[in-house]
């Protein structure tokens, strides 16, 4: 019998005013098992932190009930350059004044090709 790896959880470096949803809502909005949204977890297309011992992840993360185009590449870049779930997510969050906003901001207003440039480029 083979093991499910465990669900990869950042630590909560998320603003305490963030929208977030536990995986349950996250499972209904995308119209997937609660299984598909751990999976997600696993292969790096989604980061989830621990808040009051229940898995969130933030509401930003989703967009007319799919995953933000350009999160899960952006993620695999930032993954393949060093960074940990709880740098990601940090990254993800900082407000750049260049952008404007934040980066998760810039990928839900269809800027992804610039994001995934900056992600690979703050490669250290």
């Amino acid at each position: 019998m083979t093991a499910v790896s465990a669900i990869p959880v950042a630590a909560d470096v998320l603003g305490p005013d963030l929208e977030v949803l536990p995986l349950p809502d996250v499972a209904e909005r995308l119209g997937v098992p609660i299984t598909r949204v751990h999976q997600m977890l696993r292969d790096g297309q989604l980061l989830a932190v621990r808040r009051n011992g229940i898995l969130i992840i933030p509401a930003l993360f989703i967009l007319d009930d799919v995953i933000v185009k350009g999160l899960s590449g952006t993620i695999t870049v930032l993954k393949d350059s060093g960074y940990s779930e709880d740098e990601i997510l940090s990254w993800l969050f900082t407000a750049d004044d260049s952008l404007p906003g934040t980066p998760v901001d810039a990928l839900r207003g269809d800027r992804g090709r610039e994001v995934k440039r900056r992600a690979q480029a703050s490669a250290f």
